[in-house]
C-alpha cells in the first residue's frame, strides 16, 4: 500500500517556480519508484503574494502549511519589494511562516561535491572531503529578542536597539537536535558562541555541558565565533556538526556555504518539534535570471531529498535523488553558476531532465 503525503509548494519569486516545476516533476517520479504518492497544492508567500493580496505571508497561506505533511519553498524577494516597509517585504513573510510552524532548528549541510571541487575559491587540499552541517536555532536571539527598534534618547538622538535572549528551553531543545544530528554523523559536535563577552552565550555554553552529559558518546567542543569563522576557512575538515545560534548561524552557514563553490547547490531544512517542516535551497530568487531558464535546479532537488529524508522518513527515495544528482554531475552536466571548461552548459529544464534520465536508470 503506497504512502500519501500532502505537500505544500510555495514557488515564490524569481527563478522560484522554475525549479520548482522541475523538482516536482522529478519527486512524482521517484514516488512512482518507490510507492509514495503526493499531493501538492499551491500557495503563495514573499513578492508573489504581496503582488496578489497585499501581504506576504496570507492567513490562507499559513492555514495550508500548517495542514500539510512538509512544506517546499522555492525562493522569495527581489528588487521590486525592496522599497517597503519592513512589515511588508517578502522576508517578512518568510519569517512569519517559520514562526507560524514553530520551526525552531535550521539544518544546512556543506559537503563538497568531488565533481564541483575546483568550483570552490579555497585550495582543493582545504576543502577536499568536507562534509559539515550547521544546526542554526531559527525563532529565537537577536531577530527575535525584545525590546527592539528605533527609539530617541532623552537628548533627542536616535538610537537602535536589538536584544539577543534565549531561555534555557530554547537552548535545551536546538542543543538536542544539534546532539542528535552529530550523533547520526560523526559524533563530534562543536558548540559556537560568544561566552567572553555575552551572558546569553554563557548560559547557552552551560546548558550545552549540562546536554553532553547525556550524549556520552559525542564529542562536544566550543569555539568562540570570530574563532568559528577563521576556522571554517582555515582548515574546515575538522568540523562534523556544528549549533550555534540564529544571529552566529546566519554568517557561519553561508561561509560554509561558500566552500562548496556554488550556493546554488546546497538545500537547507527549518524542523519544529512537531508539524510540518519546511525545506528551501539557501540560494535567493535571482531575479537577474528568472525565466530565462538559465537558473540551477539542483539545490531545490536536494532540498526535496531533505525533505524525504527529515520530513518524511523516506530514507530510500533520498538517497536515489542524491545518487541521481551526483550521476548527472559525474557526467559533465551543468548550469551557468556552476560551469567550467569541458563541461555540458545546460539550462534548468535541460538539467531537470538529465536528472529524470539517471533516476530511470536507476
Amino acid at each position: 500500500m503506497s504512502q500519501t503525503y500532502r505537500i505544500t509548494l510555495l514557488p515564490g519569486d524569481g527563478i522560484g517556480p522554475e525549479i520548482m516545476a522541475v523538482t516536482v516533476d522529478i519527486l512524482k517520479l521517484v514516488g512512482e519508484q518507490q510507492g509514495i504518492q503526493f499531493e501538492f497544492t499551491e500557495a503563495l508567500l514573499g513578492g508573489a503574494a504581496i503582488d496578489a493580496t497585499g501581504e506576504p505571508l496570507p492567513q490562507a497561506t499559513l492555514s495550508q502549511c500548517q495542514a500539510s505533511d512538509a512544506v517546499m519553498l522555492a525562493a522569495i524577494g527581489g528588487y521590486k519589494w525592496d522599497n517597503l516597509p519592513r512589515s511588508q517585504r517578502p522576508e517578512t513573510g518568510l519569517l512569519g511562516l517559520r514562526a507560524g510552524l514553530k520551526l525552531f532548528a535550521n539544518l544546512r549541510p556543506a559537503t563538497i561535491l568531488p565533481q564541483l571541487i575546483d568550483a570552490s575559491s579555497l585550495k582543493r587540499e582545504v576543502v577536499e572531503g568536507v562534509d559539515l552541517m550547521v544546526v542554526r536555532e531559527l525563532t529565537g536571539g537577536i531577530y527575535f529578542g525584545e525590546p527592539k527598534g528605533v527609539f530617541e534618547t532623552e537628548s533627542g538622538e536616535q538610537r537602535g536597539v536589538n536584544t539577543m535572549a534565549y531561555n534555557l528551553s530554547e537552548i535545551d531543545r536546538i542543543g538536542r537536535v544539534a546532539f542528535e544530528t552529530a550523533r547520526k554523523r560523526g559524533k563530534k559536535l562543536c558548540s559556537v558562541d560568544k561566552a567572553n563577552v555575552l551572558e546569553v552565550s554563557q548560559l547557552w555554553r552551560d546548558r550545552m555541558n549540562e546536554l553532553a552529559k547525556e550524549y556520552s558518546d559525542v564529542e562536544l567542543s566550543h569555539l568562540y565565533v570570530d574563532n568559528a569563522a577563521m576556522q571554517l576557512v582555515r582548515d574546515p575538515k575538522q568540523f562534523d556538526t556544528i549549533v550555534t545560534g540564529n544571529l552566529f548561524g546566519d554568517i557561519l552557514s553561508d561561509i560554509a556555504a561558500m566552500l562548496t563553490g556554488s550556493i546554488g547547490m546546497l538545500p537547507s531544512a527549518s524542523l519544529g518539534a512537531d508539524g510540518p517542516g519546511l525545506f528551501e535551497p539557501v540560494h535567493g530568487s535571482a531575479p537577474d535570471i528568472a525565466g530565462q531558464d538559465k537558473a540551477n535546479p539542483m539545490a531545490q532537488v536536494l532540498s526535496a531529498a531533505m525533505m524525504l529524508r527529515y520530513g518524511l522518513d523516506q530514507p530510500q527515495a533520498a538517497s536515489k535523488l542524491e545518487k541521481a544528482v551526483g550521476q548527472v554531475l559525474d557526467q559533465g552536466y551543468r548550469t551557468g553558476d556552476t560551469m567550467s571548461e569541458g563541461m555540458k552548459l545546460v539550462g534548468c529544464q535541460a538539467m531537470g531532465a538529465a536528472l529524470k534520465d539517471a533516476l530511470k536508470a536507476g
